[in-house]
């Protein structure tokens, strides 16, 4: 499955590789090259952990660059009175009787605790194509389920702002 991303996403990434190649990497290999010389490897946690942050960049690469490769580049075409990809939505949520404002983003930028909701999400794919005013059900699992009102839409658009996740 190739993953929906936006050409903004994909320029982050190529910056994020860039930067691990070019800059972070080769400070690694000189930490790990001075890490070795303080002695016995199998009793040097230096060595150690200067090994395990370079495996953790080279991984990181590994995953941008797949990432890249297999991208599926998407736009935001919604209508101007419907929700779309990174629109500012306040939703009330009845069983909780509490009202969130929440941004719809692609699965590389979501942070929920942050309010970046995933458009791959249940309560992206609930919202998405919507207007103010509706209910939706939001589908959690098969088991549960639970509706939401949307109270406002502001037209939001893909920058630079919204950092790319870690993993």
């Amino acid at each position: 499955m190739n993953d929906e991303l936006t050409a903004v996403d994909i320029k982050k990434m190529q910056e994020e590789v860039e930067y691990r190649r070019l800059t972070l990497r080769p400070q690694l290999i000189e930490d790990v090259k001075v890490a070795r010389e303080f002695g016995d490897l199998s009793e040097n946690f230096e060595y150690k952990a200067a090994k395990r942050e370079k495996n953790r960049n080279d991984s990181r690469i590994r995953y941008l660059e797949r990432m890249i490769k297999t991208a599926h580049v998407i736009e935001d075409n919604s209508a101007a009175d419907e929700i779309g990809l990174f629109d500012k939505v306040t939703i009330y949520i009845e069983e909780d009787e509490e009202e969130q404002e929440i941004r719809i983003v692609t699965t590389l930028r979501q942070n929920a605790l942050k309010g970046l909701i995933s458009k791959e999400s249940p309560v992206g794919k609930a919202v998405m194509g919507h207007k103010e005013g509706d209910r939706v059900l939001v589908e959690v699992n098969e088991a549960y389920s639970y509706y939401i009102q949307i109270r406002k839409v502001e037209k939001g658009a893909d920058d630079d702002s919204l950092p790319i996740s870690s993993y």
